[in-house]
């Protein structure tokens, strides 16, 4: 169990192919973990349910790009209605925020009337991007982020989008898994290569469009 941490141990610990959890958001404690199996959803074959691709295709939410990425990781370690708790205590909360700032982490964010209303939030090496944790306030708003965000990793070269474990909320995406041995195999070839997560030139609408 640990009680620190640095953006040079958690990036070393996801080269290696672990990541780290806490028991609960409260808890002083972390440790690293290793599942037998990893989760992966595909990049230029997400699997976009059609009542979903419309609700895209019509730009309910203005997304925006690492604009808010503490109040977006602040948001996924919230407690609501439908999740009572989070993994995301204040040791890993701190580190990923010091880790968007060496721009590392970045946050997929949903706003409507000026607040924001959903996004995500991962960490991004070479051409790897491990998917955090994602929050809705609003209807489908995690999900049209999560779209976004493939969106913008396949127009930007990265191969991999891992989400650690399997839930209900994915299925929907055409989540699978792969042995953690494979993971790591891939991890080493992928994440030496690179890739632009920023695309500072492109439009949002832009990547989008492409991408559906």
């Amino acid at each position: 169990m640990f009680t620190e941490a640095t953006p040079e141990m958690i990036l070393a610990a996801y080269a290696q192919g672990i990541f780290p959890m806490a028991e609960d958001k409260n808890s002083p404690y972390y440790d690293f973990y290793r599942p037998d199996m990893r989760a992966q959803l595909s990049i230029p074959h997400l699997h976009i349910p059609k009542k979903l691709l419309k609700r895209v295709k019509q730009a309910p939410y203005e997304i925006k790009i690492d604009t808010a990425f503490i109040d977006t990781i602040d948001s996924c370690a919230d407690s609501y209605k439908g999740r009572t708790d989070t993994w995301i205590n204040k040791t890993i909360r701190d580190v990923f925020i010091e880790l968007h700032h060496q721009g590392h982490a970045h946050s997929i964010e949903c706003w409507q009337n000026g607040k924001l209303i959903g996004g995500l939030y991962g960490l991004a090496i070479g051409a790897v991007f491990c998917g955090e944790s994602m929050f809705s306030k609003a209807d489908d708003a995690s999900k049209i982020a999560l779209v976004h965000l493939c969106a913008r990793l396949d127009k930007g070269g990265f191969t991999i989008l891992d989400t650690q474990f399997t839930n209900p909320h994915l299925e929907q995406f055409g989540i699978y898994e792969i042995p953690q041995k494979e993971y790591e195999d891939l991890i080493k070839i992928e994440m030496n290569k690179t890739a632009d997560f920023i695309l500072p030139n492109l439009a949002e609408a832009q990547i989008l469009q492409e991408y559906i």
